[in-house]
């Protein structure tokens, strides 16, 4: 037994992997799963399932995620934006014909198209036995141990600076980017039934929905789910017109716990969705309730109880018109993040090959 935790959630797999294990379900991405996505490329067509990266536009969607800001790299105080080289870093050499490039950008790692790695969300909870519940992550891992805080710089000249350098030293996105993240994608065409109206979709929809369209999962299948939301924001033009888009696209229903369960029983390897969250955010709880709970319980119940990964605001229409206009449901799915020691989400641009 771990000495991080005596106690595992209620309706969690800690310990599945191995006690020391960071990460999760991705562990049933094998080479075997590999192949079976290779078989599915019958035709070459590759599709970018990535949002242009400066989407959604501002921070009017998530006042805490930053937008994309480039700018040129310095030489001797100068932009170094279409310079030429220089050996001695004073001055251009005029024998050389080169002329050079280079940006800095600074952004919110989970600002458009993005992973969620294992540190990303947690859950107080009392794994150590004492009565007393601790901030702890997947396979018990500690905040402020194992996922550590940004120290504060009161100094800072803009508020994102002030906390700077945290770092998960156990979770962090790194490992899912060692894994490859690539393997067979599947997808389930949510829009195409129910449309783009916000609606919570439980176990009972989603059954429904995978027999009719004869969609199956098997253990280690990149799941997709696909409600147009990303497609509606897309068509905004990076001015987000937030009240339309809090009507727009479903999403799981992460108090149905007959669909919980299903998520850990069929084994699948993560949870990829066009929307903000994968679940449906509900408003805050405006009555009291007779045991805490968390606000996100579809991203308790899979980063947090069982290591599942889960990717958000994944462009997945075009992709998802193209396999049902060919009565398809299987791609291969290659969408490795980056591989930034100790940040806890990424953005990505993955690629689905038919």
């Amino acid at each position: 037994m771990s000495l991080r935790w005596k106690h595992a959630p209620e309706g969690s797999n800690w310990g599945e992997f191995g006690p020391d294990d960071q990460r999760g379900r991705m562990n049933l991405v094998t080479t075997e799963k590999v192949l079976q996505g290779v078989a599915e490329v019958k035709v070459g067509r590759t599709f970018c399932l990535s949002l242009p990266l400066d989407v959604p536009g501002g921070q009017a969607m998530n006042p805490r995620r930053m937008a994309p800001r480039r700018y040129a790299v310095l030489r001797d105080g100068k932009s170094a934006g279409q310079q030429g080289f220089c050996w001695s870093y004073a001055a251009e050499d005029a024998e050389l014909t080169d002329v050079v490039n280079d940006d800095v950008v600074l952004m919110s790692l989970q600002y458009s198209t993005q992973w969620d790695s294992l540190a990303h969300v947690g859950s107080r909870f009392d794994a150590d036995g004492d009565g007393e519940a601790e901030a702890v992550f997947y396979n018990g891992f500690r905040a402020g141990e194992h996922v550590l805080p940004g120290t504060e710089d009161p100094t800072a000249a803009e508020p994102f600076a002030r906390y700077p350098e945290p770092r998960a030293e156990a979770l962090g996105i790194e490992r899912l980017a060692e894994h490859g993240a690539q393997g067979r994608g599947v997808m389930i065409d949510l829009e195409h039934h129910l449309g783009r109206k916000r609606q919570a979709v439980g176990y009972d929809a989603l059954m429904r929905i995978l027999e009719v369209d004869r969609v199956e999962i098997e253990t280690g299948d990149m799941v997709c789910l696909h409600t147009g939301f990303a497609d509606t924001l897309l068509a905004m033009n990076r001015r987000p017109d937030v009240e339309h888009l809090h009507q727009s696209g479903s999403g799981l229903d992460g108090w149905d716990s007959k669909l919980l369960n299903w998520i850990v029983d069929v084994k699948l390897a993560c949870l990829l969705a066009d929307n903000p969250a994968v679940e449906l955010v509900v408003p805050k709880f405006s009555t009291p309730t007779p045991m805490r709970r968390p606000r996100l319980p579809l991203h308790e119940h899979c980063l947090f109880k069982n290591g599942i990964h889960l990717g958000e605001l994944w462009y997945l229409t075009e992709l998802a018109r193209w396999l049902r206009a060919h009565d398809r449901s299987r791609f291969l799915l290659t969408a490795p993040p980056l591989r930034l020691p100790g940040a806890v989400g990424s953005p990505a641009t993955p690629i689905a090959t038919v």
